[in-house]
């Protein structure tokens, strides 16, 4: 399958520009590829906005019906700071989160109990499964942790050093959507946990049994069952108790000093919204995988690790380069039978991201390398004879895998390190989610001997009055012998 200007014009575009291609619609691909091959050359990093314009509106409309405008008393109106919790409901129960009627319709937090019954209905090999994925996570999250320390040094007259300390509260989001994913649940609560936070909310709209169970694993305090800009809003600014008379019926949800996780379009726009009153991980677009692989590369191995890209999402992108035509043609081959073995949804799924995904045969090495390092992918897997020298080499990524038989989704599921990775170019700059997304590494110092630094004491002034800052100097010539 090739790209699609329905699917995705302006990725066609650039490709076809590119390539010399009319954009017009009077080009027809052929169809005997799953993946279109591409030159070097007409591959370019597409940097987008991963903010979708339409979702940012709405997830504003939604933020602030959130913190409706009160009265403050004195004839002047003010925005909540924090959302009214009748106002959450409501919205739960229009957008589907929260049924309107039943036993689960009057609260968007799920209690401990539900979800250590979740946790217990699972059979003994499910219940093991993600017992041990919590413990790999944990033991590399508490790794990172120790990685990190407290500092202190000498200067002129005094100490200097640096402290590591978890924010308060961290909210994690976990997608409901097309397939539950409790692999998040872990991958954000856990390593929330590790960092020292002691307050962790997790938010997953109309959460599976299996992702309770593993907010039980994990160790959330609070579940909340909405998801969007709403549980979004509701991490960033807190949601007051819900009362009726003097009794509590819902309790409050704490304000979180920072939220992480992948999410939809709408979780994008409110996490980009609500950054700067909170912190985030990162803004997360469609996910990705790219494959460097040689002529002694398994090409069904490598058939079936795009897949499981491409049925992620049908904005989710797989590529595949190479300096072996014959190795893309033999991997074409084996997309081609074995996408069309997958089940529904799934197929339909990754048959669609497919048609957005391509392969690049490269001279040599050494051009697949710059080639990876150019589009800086989420996921990028090293299948070749020398896979170690090869990873050595590459610069720009998400997460790395090495080696045949390291496959990207071990990495999904939990084999250590964390799933939630930068995407569209920016692991040029950035890395995934970490124990340090939780933490907040401060600097201190302290003068004990004036007489000693005095010699700094000049320096400063010397240089406020380089700059033109006379208030700077003489709050520095205050501390002269």
């Amino acid at each position: 399958m090739f790209h699609r200007p329905s699917t995705n014009a302006s990725v066609v575009i650039l490709l076809s520009v590119l390539a010399g291609i009319p954009t017009n619609g009077s080009f027809s691909p052929p169809t005997s590829t799953m993946l279109t091959r591409r030159t070097p050359q007409e591959v370019q990093l597409e940097i987008k906005d991963p903010v979708d314009p339409t979702a940012l509106e709405q997830a504003k409309a939604i933020l602030n019906e959130l913190r409706p405008i009160t009265n403050n008393g004195n004839d002047q109106q003010q925005q909540q700071n924090s959302c009214c919790p009748s106002a959450l409901l409501s919205i739960a129960h229009r957008l589907g989160d929260i049924p309107k009627s039943g036993n689960d319709s009057d609260s968007y937090i799920v209690s401990p109990s539900r979800c250590q019954a979740a946790f217990d209905s699972l059979n003994d090999a499910e219940r093991q499964s993600l017992l041990n994925i919590h413990s790999r996570v944990k033991v590399f999250a508490e790794a990172q942790r120790r990685s990190v320390v407290d500092v202190e040094v000498d200067i002129p007259g005094g100490k200097a050093g640096q402290s590591v300390s978890p924010c308060r509260a961290a909210g994690c989001y976990a997608p409901g959507g097309r397939y539950p994913l409790p692999s998040s649940v872990i991958m954000t609560v856990v390593t929330a946990r590790a960092a020292g936070c002691p307050y962790v909310v997790l938010a997953s709209p109309r959460p599976a049994p299996i992702t309770l169970a593993a907010a039980h694993v994990a160790g959330a305090d609070i579940v909340l069952c909405v998801g969007g800009a709403q549980a979004i809003g509701s991490m960033a600014y807190g949601v007051d108790a819900k009362l009726e008379g003097d009794k509590e019926t819902i309790a409050s949800v704490p304000a979180c000093d920072v939220i992480v996780g992948p999410g939809n379009k709408w979780v994008t726009a409110a996490k980009s919204i609500v950054n700067g009153y909170c912190g985030i991980d990162m803004l997360a677009g469609p996910s990705e995988v790219l494959v460097i692989a040689d002529k002694t590369a398994n090409a069904e191995i490598i058939a079936a690790d795009l897949i499981a890209q491409a049925e992620h999402d049908v904005v989710a992108r797989a590529i595949l380069v190479s300096d072996d035509g014959g190795i893309v043609d033999a991997v074409n081959e084996e997309v081609s039978a074995q996408v069309n073995s997958l089940p529904e949804p799934n197929r339909s799924t990754a048959k669609e991201a497919l048609t957005q995904s391509f392969s690049i045969v490269c001279k040599d090495i050494d051009e697949c390398i710059s080639m990876s390092d150019k589009l800086a992918p989420e996921h990028l897997e090293i299948q070749t004879a020398n896979s170690q020298q090869v990873a050595d080499r590459c610069a720009n990524y998400g997460g790395l895998f090495i080696g045949t038989n390291c496959a990207e989704v071990l990495g999904d599921y939990g084999a250590g390190p964390n799933h939630t990775l930068p995407t569209g170019g920016t692991g040029r700059y950035t890395g995934g989610l970490s124990v340090f997304n939780f933490l907040r590494i401060r600097t201190w110092m302290r003068i004990d001997d004036k007489k000693e630094c005095q010699e700094m004491v000049e320096d400063s002034v010397r240089m406020a009055r380089l700059e033109g800052l006379e208030g700077h100097a003489r709050a520095a010539e205050k501390r002269r012998l």
